[in-house]
C-alpha cells in the first residue's frame, strides 16, 4: 500500500504539481512519508484516515486526471491514480479482503454511495454493471468525468477483480504494482 501511495504521489502526481512556491510538492512529499506517516503521535488510524474520504478525492486524484488530460488529451494511462480510485470504491463496499462487513468511517456520500451499489456482491465481479458510472462521472466528487477523461473503464475493471474473493483486493494492488514501477520505493 505505501508503494502505491509513492507512486500515486512521486511518478503520477508529481510531474503535474504545480509548485505552489510556499512548499516544494517534492518536499511536502518527502515529509509525508518519511516523517507524517510514520509518526505514531498523529493518530493515523485507517479509520481517520477515511473519514471524509469523498471531500478530498478531487484534490487528491481529480487534479492529477485533469492534469493529464490538458497535457495528453487523456489520462487512460494512469495507473496508480486508477488503482488508488478503485481502492476507494472497494473500502466503500463496506466488506473486507476475507468477505467480512464493517462501518464505514463517517462520510457526506456513504449513503449515496452504498445505494449506487445496489447488487454488488462481493465474490462475484459480474455483478457489477452500471453501477460505478454514476459515481465516476460526479464532478463533484473528481473534479472531472472520469470516463471523458479515460481512466473510467479501467477503474470499474480494478474494482471488478478486487471483488474475486478472498485475498482478492491485496492481490490486485500486488498485481499493479510489480509491473514496471520503481523498486527504490
Amino acid at each position: 500500500m505505501m508503494k502505491l501511495a509513492k507512486t500515486v504521489a512521486y511518478t503520477e502526481g508529481m510531474p503535474m504539481a504545480p509548485d505552489p512556491g510556499i512548499i516544494s510538492p517534492q518536499a511536502f512529499a518527502d515529509e509525508l512519508f518519511s516523517d507524517r506517516f510514520v509518526n505514531s503521535y498523529l493518530g493515523n488510524t485507517n479509520l481517520r484516515l477515511c473519514t471524509d474520504a469523498s471531500q478530498g478525492l478531487a484534490v487528491r486524484f481529480g487534479e492529477t486526471v485533469k492534469a493529464y488530460v490538458k497535457r495528453d488529451g487523456t489520462a487512460s494511462a494512469l495507473t496508480a491514480v486508477p488503482l488508488g480510485v478503485a481502492g476507494w470504491l472497494r473500502y466503500m463496499l463496506g466488506v473486507d479482503d476475507r468477505g467480512r462487513t464493517y462501518a464505514l468511517a463517517p462520510d457526506p456520500m456513504n449513503a449515496e454511495i452504498s445505494a449506487a451499489f445496489a447488487g454488488i456482491e462481493w465474490g462475484k465481479p459480474e455483478t457489477v454493471k452500471e453501477q460505478l458510472r454514476p459515481i465516476l462521472c460526479n464532478e463533484a466528487v473528481f473534479g472531472i468525468d472520469l470516463y471523458a477523461a479515460g481512466p473510467g473503464e479501467r477503474i470499474e475493471s480494478m474494482f471488478r477483480e478486487m471483488l474475486g474473493g478472498p485475498g482478492a483486493t491485496l492481490e490486485t494492488v500486488k498485481k499493479y504494482m510489480e509491473g514496471d514501477q520503481d523498486e527504490a520505493f
